[in-house]
């Protein structure tokens, strides 16, 4: 498409930066017209693995490692989208609550600033960013397989079923806590701590930084080299992910005073550390 010159141009990944350019247009224009500011968390789901196609195509699907990772990111957006549409994330007029508590805390004009900035052009390119390893692959097509693709290939399913578990831990716990509150029942506990949330309040995010970090080896793998730009994805996910963690225990601290208990007892993000500890 070649709408801005670009260091990438020429390259299937290149042309997917110019997707993602009109895609991020696209999803401002519509949050201004339907006040929806959750455009960009339902494409979330869906341009890692067309990015990832659109490279293995390109390539004609002649590179096995190519097509290994656009196998596990396209299982990852599958499941992804799963979770999402059963919880409404593509219901029409469905609007994340956090963008809700940011709008009332900036007020409608610095929100509307965030939003063609960060909201919608700042996360597409992430998102674009953190799929970028595929390139670095692409460019190395010719590498043949090593243990090191088959040690991140292992690691990204382990974390893959660690999401999975998470999410379905969560899903049927928010489920049994409507179905009580309607039923007039009390609610003991209103936040989830057993299961993997046990080891850490997010298990979810855990596993979702770890396999975008882990998808950088297949890079490494392909080139070896340890540092590319292709890192400053995962790096800036984290990055990205790490407030957005804490915006959500923000609120879920003020709506329940006995979650800072378990702030003072469960590690934020990595199991067994004391780290992310609130005391």
């Amino acid at each position: 498409m070649n709408l801005i010159p670009h260091p990438l141009t020429g390259t299937p990944f290149g042309t997917a930066l110019d997707l993602c350019l009109i895609l991020a247009a696209l999803a401002w224009l519509v949050s201004v017209l339907t006040r929806d500011y959750s455009w960009v968390d339902r494409l979330w789901t869906l341009c890692p693995p067309v990015y990832c196609v659109m490279v293995a195509a390109a390539l004609d699907f002649g590179s096995r490692r190519v097509n290994l990772m656009t196998l596990l990111i396209v299982l990852w957006a599958a499941r992804l989208t799963f979770n999402a549409v059963r919880k409404g994330a593509f219901r029409p007029g469905h609007v994340d609550y956090r963008w809700i508590a940011v709008r009332e805390k900036l007020g409608p004009v610095r929100f509307q600033l965030l939003n063609v900035t960060f909201v919608s052009f700042g996360q597409m390119l992430l998102i674009w960013l953190f799929t970028s390893p595929v390139h670095q692959a692409a460019q190395w097509n010719e590498t043949p397989l090593g243990w090191l693709d088959f040690t991140a290939a292992a690691l990204f399913l382990a974390l893959f079923v660690g999401e999975a578990v998470a999410d379905e831990q969560m899903w049927r716990f928010q489920q049994d806590k409507k179905r009580r509150i309607a039923a007039g029942e009390e609610v003991a506990q209103p936040f989830m701590t057993s299961g993997l949330f046990r080891y850490c309040r997010h298990p979810n995010y855990f596993c979702e930084l770890g396999m975008w970090w882990v998808l950088y080896l297949f890079a490494v793998s392909a080139s070896g080299e340890w540092i590319h730009w292709t890192g400053l994805g995962f790096i800036l996910l984290t990055a990205l992910l790490i407030p957005s963690m804490r915006l959500t225990e923000s609120i879920s601290a003020e709506k329940y005073p006995a979650y800072r208990e378990y702030q003072a007892s469960t590690p934020a993000l990595i199991p067994g550390l004391e780290l992310g500890k609130t005391r």
